[in-house]
């Protein structure tokens, strides 16, 4: 069992598992890396068995042949060393390349995409705490796990190993009378079938160590009931804050929207719920423009400021409503409006003596 407060019964929060994830606190078999990793070297040796085995033989026969007449010197000792570099290097590289890809697939299947520099930093609290160290070291229940794992797949291991050996022994004996690259390959064919056979166990250590894993992981970040409810009055008080910001923004905006209603050459009315105030300079925009609209009380408040500053207030149900619903404050009127909206400005102008927009 993992050593936790017995007061953190609760499961952790969303919050939680998300701040424990961008801390880098996820949940990680490593049993998985290990078996993908060993299921890849056995893969791959089954796909380039041929090619190391000729490779091995090739590099057999240089030992066997040049052995009598080897001379030791700078040069052979040079030619000798790019030999091997370039041999080891055809037969492992590729092999390398393909554990470095499965390791990698198998932590991305296990936690998604996830990059963080937070796990680098050090955590003061854990490096002096020497005591409690020391107990998660020898005395936890994760030690014992481990423990148990480590003893389990060492007895596989030996087990596969010795019924392998023994059946094979027989067949093994005549092999090394057999041409270096027919060695090569029964040795190397043995010990993939070896490892294969050890994978089936492994597999099931691994599915069950992966359970554990995220079992263990969810009962560390548990939580007391005293912190599940601070949370949620911090969530709460959080979205408070955000509303009444909301709020003060959309005051503080409809403030100046109000402020543009002097500046308007007509306010078009439902009559009573909703009213739009436009402005027409051909200066500034090539058409008409919205310089605020509003609905129930904020309609009648544009009328108020339209009648205290002399704006027209006209009357049109259709246009009022296309105008509230299809043009935001600040946006010209679309074409499809522009005759409605020119046969009201025309008038309103005539009215002031100012040249109105063409129909």
């Amino acid at each position: 069992m993992p050593q936790t407060d017995p007061s953190r019964t609760e499961e952790p929060t969303q919050k939680r598992l998300d701040k424990a994830r961008d801390e880098g606190n996820v949940p990680r078999s490593q049993e998985v890396a290990k078996t993908f990793v060993l299921l890849c070297g056995v893969l791959m040796l089954k796909l380039y068995l041929s090619y190391v085995a000729e490779d091995l033989q090739e590099l057999f026969r240089f030992f066997m042949r040049g052995a009598a007449t080897f001379e030791l010197n700078q040069e052979s000792l040079i030619e000798l060393f790019v030999m091997i570099v370039k041999a080891m290097a055809i037969m492992v590289v590729p092999v390398m390349l393909a554990l470095a890809v499965f390791a990698f697939f198998s932590n991305f299947l296990q936690v998604g995409p996830l990059w963080t520099t937070k796990v680098f930093e050090p955590k003061f609290s854990k490096m002096f705490n020497i005591v409690a160290g020391m107990q998660r070291l020898f005395f936890s229940a994760q030690t014992l796990v481990r423990l148990g794992k480590s003893m389990g797949q060492a007895f596989v291991i030996a087990i596969v190993a010795y019924v392998m050996i023994k059946g094979k022994l027989d067949e093994s004996l005549p092999m090394f009378y057999q041409p270096a690259k027919a060695v090569a390959a029964h040795m190397l064919e043995t010990g993939a079938d070896m490892v294969l056979w050890i994978l089936v166990p492994l597999f099931i250590i691994t599915a069950l160590d992966v359970w554990y894993t995220r079992w263990d992981y969810i009962e560390q970040l548990k939580m007391t009931k005293d912190e599940v409810k601070d949370e949620r009055k911090q969530m709460e008080g959080d979205q408070q804050v955000k509303q009444q910001q909301k709020q003060k923004m959309l005051q503080v905006s409809g403030q100046r929207m109000m402020a543009q209603v002097p500046n308007a050459d007509v306010v078009i009315t439902n009559p009573t719920h909703i009213a739009v105030a436009l402005r027409y300079d051909v200066n500034e925009a090539p058409a008409p423009q919205v310089l605020a609209k509003g609905a129930n009380a904020v309609a009648e408040r544009i009328k108020e400021i339209a009648r205290e500053n002399n704006v027209p207030v006209r009357e049109n149900k259709p246009l009022a409503r296309a105008l509230y619903k299809s043009v935001e404050v600040g946006e010209v009127i679309p074409e499809e409006m522009y005759q409605a909206v020119a046969t009201i400005l025309a008038q309103v102008f005539k009215n002031k003596g100012k040249a109105g927009p063409a129909g």
